[in-house]
């Protein structure tokens, strides 16, 4: 490839757009990782495990869907629900349809944290990524962010579809 090529380049609008799309990817979760940790006890990744369960028909799911909607590895999915497991916040079950699988079961200590922490993660949620758009920009950027999920994972959204179950 020729770096000199102009379709390797970017034009200044695209540049600008990709320039604070990455910024807000590479500070967006540190931020909301700082805020869960200081008030809840637990990670980013922790809340989006736990409430990722909130959602799920019974707060059940097997490891591999959970590992899907968090976008973590096995491995790393593991070692989380290992450690909320012994907070008790969750119990891993053999899957009643297939004894091969298993599944991550919300407790009920696990929904009242989650429910406790999510006041103010959402306030902070809200104050920024809300607070600075307008409404067709919040329906602009819905939009926008589907239309990236959707070139990264063309097969669909696995975090809607079973956020609508």
């Amino acid at each position: 490839m020729d770096p000199t090529d102009d379709r390797l380049r970017l034009d200044e609008d695209k540049r600008e757009a990709w320039t604070a799309f990455a910024s807000v990817l590479l500070t967006l979760p540190a931020a909301l990782d700082a805020q869960l940790r200081s008030a809840a006890g637990m990670t980013f990744y922790e809340y989006l495990v736990l409430s990722g369960l909130t959602y799920a028909r019974g707060g059940a799911l097997r490891l591999c869907d959970l590992a899907v909607i968090t976008n973590g590895s096995q491995s790393r999915l593991s070692q989380v629900v290992a450690k909320l497991e012994r907070r008790g916040w969750l119990v891993r079950r053999p899957d009643p349809g297939d004894g091969r699988a298993t599944m991550a079961v919300l407790t009920e200590a696990g929904r009242e944290h989650v429910d406790r922490a999510s006041p103010g993660h959402l306030e902070v949620v809200r104050k920024l990524v809300f607070d600075p758009l307008t409404t067709s920009q919040v329906r602009q950027m819905r939009e926008i962010n589907r239309r990236v999920r959707t070139a990264i994972d063309p097969d669909g959204d696995v975090l809607f579809q079973t956020h609508k179950a």
